[in-house]
């Protein structure tokens, strides 16, 4: 799994229920075409809510997204793709516009 390209935004709490900050990532990924996913589909983003609160750093919530129809595929992530996205998440978080 290789990162194309991203979107970061934060996310706006206006019931103020949840602590910290939230920001959801859009992930644009490049994949070998022996992979699994690529047989699914031929574009492949991965949508990743991830909090910045008293807890730490951390992805909440992330899934397999085909680009062409926004339709979350039912795959798992493997250990070292949640690692890779939390690092990539934790160096890029503070890149959004708000």
């Amino acid at each position: 799994m290789q990162i194309e390209s991203f979107e970061v935004e934060q996310l706006q709490d206006p019931t103020g229920i949840v602590e910290g900050d939230r920001y959801e990532f859009l992930i644009g990924l490049a994949y070998d075409e022996e992979d699994e996913l690529f047989e699914e589909t031929e574009s492949i983003d991965v949508r990743i809510i991830f909090a910045d609160d008293a807890k730490g750093q951390r992805i909440v919530q992330a899934h397999f997204i085909d680009r062409a129809t926004a339709k979350v595929l039912d795959f798992e992530f493997e250990e070292e793709e949640l690692q890779l996205l939390q690092l990539f998440c934790q160096e890029h978080y503070k890149e959004t516009d708000q």
